[in-house]
């Protein structure tokens, strides 16, 4: 042997063999045979040759069609009747561009599909050597360890490794199907391209890898216990909800690919909802805010009973106080929306309407906060506009019995709203 990997390899099969070919009741002769016929089976210069007939059968992909579509495979049986996919083996280019893409996620594993029999001879190949590469990268590099192990009396090397290679050979031409799901893709200057959808398998379980490390950890369940019982913890722990979990392959995962029968068949899906969106209780203004988010409606009870203040027979201390208060409640009010409207710019800073008038764009934009500690010409309209709001909206909701108000009046509101206008900065 030339390697201490390729040893143990060979040490195993011939372990689980001779444990599933003999039996207590055999002759002491007849376990000897056995254990000859095991000795010549897996003899490198007889299995070697063997197993580069038989991998022909597997490929190695990053992307399996079967889990797509279960009845698309490679190999010459599935081309001969129509469901044959061009294995496609994809590495990607790791660039710091914040896309998820294959090659930007750290997944140093290809799968492969094909026949399930000849997994074996895969797992051979797979097998990493003292110096870190795979036996497969040596081959393939041609190096003294791969020479020295394809130098097979009776053998050619060079055919030897051209078998053993085509389990990442590609056939000539591109080759797609029916039941996979197709695309036209708009290229610049080329028109459109077709496209086949396939699954990167690799990138399937390695976040199912991650999720699981998440949730069933042992550091997460300790944290869990702690959160149970009440008690402190500094680490804390995350926790993923909603996590749907589909199976490929059914009672057979192995026909799918290497790497969904190594994970049961069983991959995680993340929940993918558009956010849901919760009423806003405030229309943002775009042309006026007294026009556009403070309704009089909203003030029908304020209004009227300030009519009836308006109406009473007799106008004495306790009536004027009264119809302050309802002229407050209007302010108080004015005030509320007011707050509702910045706090709602802040949360999408990057939208402004550009028609409102521009003491409206101080009062109420959040990055005009400074220019709102001094007051100046733009507070003095704003008070003059709520007075004017307050006149409007009483007459519009009583109609017809509203009582024509004047300036007077309308300097009388004005007074009382430039003793709140501290409370509109």
């Amino acid at each position: 042997m030339v390697d201490a990997a390729i040893e143990g390899f060979f040490a195993e099969r011939k372990e689980a063999w001779l444990k599933k070919n003999l039996t207590t009741a055999m002759l002491e002769v007849d376990v000897r045979s056995k254990e000859q016929e095991c000795e010549s089976m897996f003899a490198l210069k007889n299995w070697l040759p063997n197993a580069a007939h038989r991998i022909e059968s597997r490929a190695l992909t990053t992307h399996p069609s079967k889990f797509t579509h279960p009845s698309t495979g490679v190999g010459k049986k599935n081309q001969k009747n129509g469901t044959y996919v061009t294995p496609v083996l994809f590495q990607g280019k790791h660039e710091k561009d914040g896309f998820l893409k294959t090659g930007n996620v750290a997944c140093d594993v290809i799968d492969s599909v094909g026949n399930a029999g000849e997994l074996d001879v895969e797992e051979f190949l797979m097998l990493r050597m003292c110096d870190g590469y795979r036996l497969l990268d040596h081959i393939e590099k041609e190096s003294e360890l791969a020479q020295k192990l394809l130098s097979i009396e009776g053998h050619s090397v060079s055919e030897l490794r051209r078998q053993l290679l085509v389990i990442k050979k590609t056939s000539e031409g591109v080759v797609t199907n029916s039941r996979i799901k197709q695309i036209f893709f708009p290229v610049y200057g080329e028109g459109y391209h077709q496209l086949s959808l396939l699954t990167n398998s690799a990138y399937v379980f390695e976040l199912r890898k991650r999720i699981d490390v998440i949730r069933f950890s042992e550091q997460a369940k300790q944290q869990r216990d702690l959160k149970r019982q009440n008690k402190h913890s500094e680490l804390g722990f995350k926790e993923i909800y909603n996590i749907t979990t589909i199976g490929f392959g059914g009672t057979k995962p192995a026909n799918i690919s290497v790497l969904n029968n190594q994970n049961a068949g069983k991959a995680h899906l993340l929940l993918s909802m558009p956010p849901e969106l919760s009423p806003r209780a405030t229309r943002l203004p775009t042309r006026n805010f007294f026009g556009d988010t403070l309704y009089a409606r909203q003030l029908q009870e304020t209004f009227q009973g300030f009519h009836r203040l308006l109406i009473a027979d007799h106008n004495n201390m306790r009536i004027r106080e009264g119809r302050n208060h309802r002229i407050q409640e209007y302010i108080d009010q004015v005030i509320f929306k007011m707050w509702q409207v910045r706090k709602a710019f802040e949360a999408q800073p990057h939208s402004r309407p550009e028609s409102l008038p521009g003491y409206q764009k101080i009062w109420l934009f959040p990055e005009h906060e400074p220019d709102r500690m001094e007051e100046g010409q733009w507070l003095t309209t704003l008070v003059d506009e709520v007075a004017r709001h307050f006149i409007n909206s009483y007459e519009k909701v009583l109609g017809k019995a509203a009582i024509q108000l004047g300036d007077d009046e309308l300097g009388a509101f004005n007074r009382i709203v430039e003793q709140s206008k501290e409370a509109l900065l």
